[in-house]
């Protein structure tokens, strides 16, 4: 009786650690799918597909199958004396704010043109979208609407990094560059890391990680920037942190008299528009803006850089140190003014007419 009791027991015990072994094995079964599953971004909803939103923009198709939406605005591009391509930043698209009057585009002969970066609004989304690419998008843009050899580029924002990528990859295509309260990237190998460091440390803490997240470990920026534990983002959550008192005044406006537009922005899908566009510029870069070379030092045309003093989103330290590096960048700073120059028609105006007349 003892001895079997005791192989009762025994068995029991095997029982029970082979019970404690599947659960163990479910629960890491489990909290595996559950990883997976918060790193794995979902489908994005492809403008013009079954399910996805519809197309209500021209469109062209690139050479990789692409399809990139734009809007054009100011004369007739055909009699045009000029010729811009408008490159939105951050959690925009084609209808940006830009405003020129319509007296100053008549007089001058301005034709310009709009387009939705990779993955926003209505253009396709570029799962392998590069600083490099952006280049090359640009210029089959303008290949297909026939703008003619030579065009303006004005980046805003975070879409300055597809301007400097022009400077860079399609420097014969360019007839004259503006980069407009320009992105920084804090990992740029030939500004001063001390430079780089002290910026980064303006930014509001939240933000420094998802820089660096998107830096080195973009393969987790999709968790980051949906997880609930603690903020991730200011410039996502809509955080007025890093506006100043004229940003402040612009984005009461703009909520007050909401776009229609606004909502197309983001349709695609959050990962495939804001989250690569962070991971492709903060990104190691091919090169570094210090090392360009001046595209017009024998021919016709010039570079502009333009900064709000009161800007908090770009540090302006960097931008001033490669105005420095690079004296042919004409450099223009704005008193009394943030991150939101394009939305201000009379700033507009100048920065047009340095780019094309002074």
């Amino acid at each position: 009786m003892h001895l079997l009791n005791s192989s009762l027991i025994f068995v029991s015990g095997i029982y029970n650690k082979k019970m404690m072994l599947s659960v163990i094995v479910a629960i890491l079964v489990c909290l595996v799918g559950y990883i997976y599953r918060s790193l794995k971004p979902p489908p994005p909803r492809i403008c013009g597909v079954p399910n996805g939103p519809p197309v209500t923009s021209p469109r062209i198709k690139l050479s990789d199958g692409r399809y990139l939406a734009y809007r054009e605005s100011g004369i007739d591009k055909a009699s045009a004396n000029y010729k811009i391509i408008v490159v939105h930043g951050f959690n925009s698209s084609k209808d940006m704010a830009f405003p020129i009057s319509k007296d100053l585009i008549e007089e001058l002969g301005i034709y310009l043109l709009f387009f939705d970066r990779a993955g926003y609004g209505e253009s396709d989304p570029h799962p392998s979208r590069t600083v490099k690419s952006e280049a090359y998008d640009i210029q089959e843009l303008a290949d297909k609407l026939k703008i003619g050899p030579k065009f303006f580029v004005i980046g805003v924002s975070l879409g300055a990094y597809s301007a400097y990528s022009c400077l860079k990859y399609i420097p014969h295509r360019l007839a004259g560059v503006v980069l407009l309260v320009p992105f920084v990237s804090y990992w740029w190998t030939k500004v001063p890391q001390e430079l780089l460091s002290k910026a980064l440390q303006l930014m509001p803490k939240q933000d420094q990680w998802t820089f660096r997240v998107a830096h080195y470990a973009p393969w987790l920026l999709y968790w980051w920037l949906t997880q609930k534990l603690f903020p991730s983002s200011s410039m996502i959550s809509g955080n007025k942190a890093l506006c100043s008192d004229r940003d402040l005044v612009i984005t009461k406006k703009n909520l007050e008299n909401p776009s229609p537009s606004v909502v197309k922005v983001r349709q695609q899908g959050d990962h495939e528009c804001l989250h690569r566009d962070m991971i492709a510029g903060f990104a190691t870069w091919e090169f570094d803006p210090t090392e360009l070379e001046n595209p017009f030092a024998e021919s016709v045309g010039s570079v502009h850089m333009w900064l709000g003093v009161e800007d908090r989103v770009v540090p302006g330290e960097i931008n001033q140190y490669i105005a420095r590096k690079l004296p042919w960048i004409k450099y223009h700073e704005v008193p009394g003014y943030g991150h939101r120059l394009n939305a201000e028609e009379q700033i507009c105006e100048k920065i047009i007419k340095a780019l094309l007349v002074e």
